[in-house]
C-alpha cells in the first residue's frame, strides 16, 4: 500500500460536531455534545461509535439509528467495566503474590529471586532483579526505607521486595521458573495447571494495562489469548467455541473477547473467595446499560448457565468459603 502523508487539520469543536452530524450520526443535545467533546475527546470517543457505521466503515456514514447519546452511553458502560475489572484484579494480584512469596519462600529461602537453580534462564532473572532494584530506589515505603538503613542486603527479603513490584514482574517470575513441584503448586492452589496459570497471569497483566491506560476494553478482540484449560480443577466453562460471524462459517475459540476475560476473573474469584460479590455487580451492571451488545463482547448464548457463572461450588470450594465466614 502507497504510504501518503497527514495532512488533516484539527477542527474546532463545533466543527467535529457538524462532521458527525453530516454523517448522518444524531445529536440529542447539542449543548451536552460538545461540552463531552470538549473533555474527552473526538478519537476517544470516535471508538464507541465504530460499531455504529454502516458498511463499508472507511466510508464513515452512520447507521439509521446512530445516535451520540448510544456512543456516550457506551463509553459510560465500558469506563465502569473498566474499574469493576481493576478492583477485582487487584484482588487476584494480592493473592497471587501472597501465595508465590509463601511458598518459595518456605522452600527456598527469603531471597529466593536470587537463586539461579530454579529458574529457567538466568537473563530474564537478572532482568527480574533489575527491575526488583529500580522498584526499590524508587519506593518511598517506610519498611523499604528501614530495610536498608538496618540490613547490608542489596534487596528486602521477598515478602517486602514482593510488596512493591509490578504485576507485570510478577507474571515474569513465575513464567521463568523452572517446570516443578514449585511452579505446579503455586498453580494448583488456584484450581490450574501451571502452563495455563502462566498463560492467564499474562492475560491480567495485560488487561490491567488496558484498564490503566483507559483504552476501550468492552469490544476488544485480544492481542493476547490466555489459554482456555483442558481440566480445570473447580467449574469453568464448557462452551469454548463460537460461530464465525463471516460467511464462510466456521467457529472461534472464545479467549479473544471481553467474556472470557470476565470469566476467568469470576473463576479465580470463586477459589480465593467464593463469598465475592462480582458477578451481582456486572449483571448490575448489565441492567444499567441494556442497550449493550453482550455478542460483541464474546458473550456465547447460555452464558449464564455456565457453571463458573451460576454459583456452583466444588466441596474443597465450599471449605473456603466456610473459612471465610468463619473468619468475619
Amino acid at each position: 500500500m502507497h504510504k501518503v502523508p497527514y495532512k488533516k487539520s484539527a477542527l474546532t469543536y463545533v466543527e467535529q460536531l457538524r462532521q458527525l452530524q453530516s454523517r448522518g450520526l444524531k445529536v440529542e443535545n447539542e449543548g451536552k455534545a460538545l461540552h463531552i467533546l470538549q473533555n474527552i475527546s473526538y478519537y476517544r470517543l470516535s471508538a464507541y461509535w465504530f460499531p455504529m457505521l454502516s458498511t463499508p466503515k472507511s466510508a464513515h456514514i452512520f447507521k439509521p439509528n446512530a445516535s451520540f447519546d448510544k456512543a456516550f452511553k457506551l463509553y459510560c458502560f465500558d469506563r465502569e467495566l473498566r474499574q469493576l475489572i481493576s478492583g477485582e484484579l487487584e484482588k487476584i494480584e494480592i493473592a497471587v503474590r501472597t501465595k508465590m512469596v509463601y511458598m518459595l519462600a518456605h522452600c527456598h529461602g527469603p531471597f529466593w529471586f536470587n537463586k539461579s537453580s530454579i529458574f529457567l534462564n538466568k537473563r530474564k532473572q537478572d532482568l527480574s532483579i533489575l527491575k526488583l532494584r529500580k522498584e526499590a530506589n524508587r519506593s518511598d515505603e517506610e519498611f523499604i526505607k528501614s530495610f536498608n538503613r538496618k540490613y547490608s542486603d542489596p534487596l528486602p527479603p521477598s515478602w517486602m521486595i514482593l510488596e512493591i513490584s509490578s504485576f507485570g514482574n510478577l507474571s515474569n517470575l513465575y513464567k521463568n521458573l523452572k517446570p516443578g513441584r514449585d511452579k505446579r503448586n503455586i498453580a494448583h492452589y488456584f484450581g490450574l495447571d501451571d502452563s495455563t496459570f502462566e498463560s492467564w497471569l499474562h492475560g491480567f497483566n495485560y488487561v490491567r494495562n488496558v484498564c490503566a491506560h483507559h483504552s476501550r476494553f468492552w469490544n476488544k478482540r485480544m492481542s493476547i489469548q490466555p489459554r482456555i484449560p483442558n481440566s480445570p480443577f473447580y467449574p469453568f466453562v464448557h462452551i469454548t467455541h463460537l460461530p464465525s460471524p463471516h460467511p464462510e462459517g466456521g467457529k472461534w475459540r472464545i479467549n479473544d473477547r471481553a467474556y472470557f476475560i470476565l470469566s476467568m476473573i469470576t473463576y479465580l474469584l470463586n477459589v480465593i473467595n467464593p463469598k465475592h460479590t462480582f458477578r451481582n455487580r456486572l449483571n448490575a451492571l448489565f441492567k444499567k446499560f441494556p442497550m449493550v451488545d453482550k455478542k460483541a463482547m464474546g458473550f456465547p448464548t447460555g452464558w449464564e448457565k455456565e457453571p463458573v457463572w451460576n454459583g456452583e461450588l466444588t466441596s474443597e470450594m465450599r471449605k473456603r468459603e466456610n473459612a471465610v465466614l468463619s473468619f468475619l
